[in-house]
């Protein structure tokens, strides 16, 4: 199943029936065993998380199909973060896919056609469609600053949009949005839950320093027209070693 795919065939844990993800609901066993985990285990990697980022993005191949997008960030370093991406806030949100996103710097250095599969950031921050929830923002503007000069990857595992209940096919790219793209349905109802208006953070931002340009590789889809789609290809495997040495 390719990522274009907008129907996908039918499968049990396919369709509108039913919860989403199916399954049945968490037996009280269940709940202490993972309560019992949580007082036990660190989560170092998960902890790192620290900003959560809501923005919208489109499908790399499909411009028409967007979604709001709940990035929880990490840092790795001062020109890395590493992002999973969920459809909501909520406790029940789910895991639809991940973020990296790097420096103007390292984007540079990155070969052309790779390049093509990343997006910038610029328009997302200084047009308002990008904000932290919860923080003032006086105090997001620092952090948003040195963001408009990265470049993004954001890979889709669950298309929600289209009605799977479970991830389904191929991942598909996301895009950030660029000017006038954003449906104005999606984001009043976003600013309406966090209580900002992204009129007023673009009027805030206006002076917000931004790259002197954007690299033509990026944005590919923008500038020529052309999405990017992922097939799952059947293919031959490379034997391990020990089923090699047991042919001859």
């Amino acid at each position: 199943m390719s990522s274009s795919d907008q129907e996908p065939q039918p499968a049990p844990v396919a369709g509108s029936d039913g919860p989403t993800p199916p399954g049945k609901a968490m037996t009280l066993e269940r709940k202490l065993i993972d309560e019992g985990a949580q007082i036990l285990q660190s989560k170092k990697p998960v902890s790192q998380m620290k900003q959560h980022l809501c923005s919208f993005a489109l499908y790399g191949h499909d411009p028409c199909r967007q979604i709001e997008a709940h990035h929880y960030a990490a840092r790795l370093n001062e020109e890395v973060l590493q992002c999973a991406v969920y459809d909501s806030d909520s406790p029940s949100a789910r895991l639809i896919g991940v973020e990296y996103i790097v420096s103007e710097a390292i984007f540079e250095k990155l070969p052309a056609e790779e390049q093509k599969l990343w997006h910038s950031h610029a328009y997302a921050i200084k047009s308002g469609a990008l904000t932290c929830p919860g923080v003032p923002e006086v105090m997001q503007r620092q952090e948003l600053k040195g963001l408009a000069k990265t470049y993004g990857k954001f890979w889709c595992t669950w298309q929600v949009d289209r009605g799977d209940r479970l991830p389904l096919g191929a991942p598909a790219l996301m895009m950030s949005m660029q000017t006038g793209m954003a449906q104005p349905e999606m984001v009043k109802r976003r600013d309406e839950k966090y209580e900002v208006s992204s009129e007023a953070l673009k009027e805030s931002r206006k002076e917000m320093p931004e790259p002197e340009k954007i690299h033509p590789n990026a944005d590919y889809w923008k500038l020529h027209g052309k999405g990017f789609a992922v097939d799952v290809v059947q293919m031959d495997m490379n034997s391990p070693p020990a089923l090699a040495a047991s042919a001859i």
